[in-house]
């Protein structure tokens, strides 16, 4: 789980240490998109790490969530709000269509503005390490830095939140592609749902998407979880997605795309 603050000074007292890696990015990011992952202190319970010895904290950039962290005298250990392994929620419908039987309460604070999951960031032998790619890229990473951060080497522990093989998953079957017109020859007897990048590829399909018409990396992140969960509420046979760009936020964006079609 990630531990969420109000402020910087509130961090201290559950991880062992500040360096000036830290500090340099919360100064950069925070709040924002960006979890890092530290070693913690003896006020952190391994429920909350699931008994690592390292602890991922956040300060949120949201005015209603900081409110609420700075009204409780202690983090906030949460993960997403969405059923292990299922599209995470963009929007308050979202959460109130997937759990809202089984919570009280739900605070509106309108859709998600990046859309995908932040960035999780750590260290190892005090090399900056990627764990799970956001919106806050690797270069932008380095600018701060100095240096460029090294990509978690795939592992059977699970380091970090998101990084099971199947995750961010819509319940009806789901490719992605970045060749649209082959899967689609192949699909095209059964009800076919599409989410494309920037444009409309005028096949015969039940429910096509186009995530943005600008080409604009930052809004495909915005827009496709709200599309998934749209499209998964069709009745659909299939989803087919095509792959972002590869470079900058598309990385990330695929990250999410591959796990989402992920099937044991």
């Amino acid at each position: 789980l990630i531990l969420h603050f109000g402020d910087f000074n509130s961090i201290t007292p559950f991880v062992n240490g500040i360096t000036t890696d830290v500090e340099q990015l919360a100064n950069a990011f925070w709040p924002g998109p960006l979890t890092l992952l530290l070693p913690r202190s003896k006020k952190v319970p391994d429920i909350v790490t699931a008994g690592s010895n390292r602890v991922a904290v956040r300060i949120p950039n949201h005015s209603m969530t900081i409110a609420l962290l700075k009204s409780l005298d202690y983090p906030l250990a949460a993960p997403s709000a969405n059923p292990s392994g299922y599209i995470s929620p963009t929007k308050p419908q979202h959460v109130e269509k997937q759990l809202g039987q089984s919570i009280p309460l739900i605070l509106d604070g309108g859709s998600c503005k990046s859309g995908i999951e932040s960035t999780i960031l750590g260290w190892e032998n005090g090399i900056p390490t990627i764990y799970r790619t956001g919106v806050i890229t690797s270069d932008m990473i380095a600018k701060v830095l100095g240096k460029a951060p090294e990509f978690n080497k795939k592992s059977d522990v699970l380091e970090a939140p998101g990084m099971m093989s199947s995750h961010y998953a819509p319940k009806t079957k789901t490719l992605v592609t970045d060749d649209i017109p082959t899967l689609y020859d192949k699909h095209k007897n059964e009800d076919i749902g599409l989410i494309t990048f920037q444009q409309n590829t005028g096949l015969k399909i039940k429910k096509e998407i186009v995530l943005s018409s600008k080409a604009s990396l930052e809004e495909m992140a915005e827009k496709l979880y709200a599309a998934m969960h749209l499209l998964d509420g069709m009745d659909l046979d299939v989803i087919i997605i095509e792959k972002a760009p590869d470079e900058g936020i598309g990385r990330a964006i695929n990250d999410r795309l591959e796990r989402s079609s992920f099937k044991k």
